[in-house]
């Protein structure tokens, strides 16, 4: 074989190192469709409203954060601004049992009435307690305005909007089935396994370099 081919072929595989490196999954988010059954001070109402639960590395645990893509329940009054306190669960399965609390600001503009009521995203705290898979799953929602408390439950069992692997103390595996995590610990890694095949590039790079010169002498 020549010594072009067989620089092409270093290169060739310099390339396949790093980019196999760099294709480890990243965090992603799954949105599940929760059906809230919601208990009123008027009366029974229920909506359907998409979720998901992204997670970002903060400290030892996760700032997790819960997004309502629409509106749930509604006031047969309008809600002005400030009115409305909104707060959820979230609950912890697989290696982890219990729930997280999260919660959210007061509503910025006024809610008219006989309109679904739109949640601002909640937020909380998790720190892992036990190493495993972590599944998170939306729970109650709790409105209270007005001096009343509208109490939302899912009623279709729904699945877990975000999956983490991780390690007592905040560490982390790898992650799955789960939330964009822009700082958590598997995009850590994916960083840090992309600096690794950058790595190998230079290697292969070298590599070449050897072989090039190597070539040249032997042709001289």
């Amino acid at each position: 074989m020549s010594y072009p081919k067989r620089t092409a072929l270093a290169l060739a595989s310099a390339l396949a190192g790093s980019l196999v490196l760099l294709a480890a999954p990243a965090a992603h988010a799954t949105v599940v469709d929760v059906d809230y059954k919601c208990k009123t001070p008027i009366g029974d109402k229920s909506a359907v409203s998409p979720i998901d639960i992204k997670g970002v590395k903060s400290g030892n645990g996760y700032t997790l954060t819960m997004s309502f893509q629409k509106g749930v329940s509604s006031s047969p009054v309008e809600l002005g601004k400030g009115a409305m306190n909104p707060s959820a669960v979230i609950l912890l399965g697989g290696a982890e049992s219990g729930q997280v609390r999260v919660s959210g600001p007061a509503n910025a503009a006024a809610v008219p009435a006989n309109t679904p009521i739109k949640i601002s995203d909640l937020t909380g705290t998790y720190t892992p307690k036990k190493s495993g898979k972590v599944t998170f799953t939306a729970g109650v929602l709790t409105i209270k305005a007005l001096g009343t408390t509208t109490t939302c439950t899912p009623g279709n069992s729904p699945k877990p909007s975000l999956e983490l692997d991780v390690t007592a103390g905040g560490g982390v595996q790898s992650s799955s089935d789960g939330g964009q995590l822009p700082k958590t610990g598997p995009l850590d890694s994916a960083t840090a396994l992309g600096m690794l095949g950058g790595t190998v590039l230079l290697t292969g790079a070298a590599g070449v370099l050897w072989l090039t010169r190597r070539g040249q002498r032997a042709t001289g």
